[in-house]
């Protein structure tokens, strides 16, 4: 085969690379409101005045937690929670602030921990993966690009076959991400909207409820660019031989 011919077996992947491009813009959109949002809750001070560390504390012990610690990390937008170590690792903007969106965030990563102490099948599963995803991710590095160079010019899929396959685990686990991230929004709301000296009013339980959702759709848009990006390589391997 000619590198002409060979070249136009590959015109569908422009489908696999418009709907990179879309989802490229909607991500950004998704980011600049989530960041907007973030910005404008964390200006408005928390009626019950307490700080993101306070909050998180409070909820652990409401749910029988004593062995995960809450601390300060470095960094903005960093919050997360730890299983290995057992701590809810806190942004100093969300640590220290007194604002309706630190305490959203707060518990949102107490959602996690909440998870772990209550084994919850999702967390567990997508712990269990992360070793094999740090392998995935390190070889769609290089396996990838030089994959498709090895099929232009050799016809050989065997180096892009194998990046294609391990961009699915990690496409694959950007999913398996979404319903343990709901999840923890969900049990962080619930415990909200049962601790009136957390939260006082419905509007400051409604505007956790919208930054939490922004943060959520974060995750949503990671795991289709994430597919996005899988069907564009995966599309080289399938039209090879057109």
């Amino acid at each position: 085969m000619d590198h002409l011919s060979f070249i136009t077996a590959y015109i569908n992947t422009g489908s696999a690379w418009l709907l990179m491009i879309l989802i490229a813009v909607v991500s950004f959109i998704v980011q600049w409101r989530f960041k907007s949002k973030f910005k404008t809750y964390s200006e408005i001070p928390l009626l019950s005045g307490l700080s993101g560390q306070e909050v998180a504390e409070r909820m652990l012990r409401d749910n029988g937690i004593y062995d995960v610690q809450v601390i300060s990390v470095e960094g903005q937008l960093t919050d997360h929670y730890n299983p290995e170590t057992k701590t809810v690792n806190l942004s100093p903007d969300v640590y220290y602030s007194r604002s309706v969106a630190s305490a959203a965030v707060a518990a949102h990563e107490c959602g996690h921990a909440v998870q772990h102490a209550r084994a919850y099948a999702w967390l567990s599963f997508r712990s269990a993966l992360v070793p094999a995803i740090n392998v995935a991710s390190t070889l769609t590095q290089w396996t990838l690009f030089i994959g498709v160079m090895l099929l232009f010019f050799t016809n050989n899929p065997l180096v892009l076959a194998i990046g294609v396959v391990a961009l699915a685990l990690v496409t694959t686990f950007s999913f398996i991400t979404l319903p343990v991230e709901f999840d923890a929004s969900r049990r962080a709301l619930a415990w909200l909207n049962n601790n009136y000296t957390v939260m006082q009013t419905r509007e400051e339980h409604e505007q956790a409820k919208d930054a939490l959702w922004w943060a959520a759709m974060t995750y949503v848009v990671a795991a289709l660019s994430a597919l996005a990006t899988l069907l564009y390589y995966a599309s080289f391997l399938f039209n090879r031989r057109n």
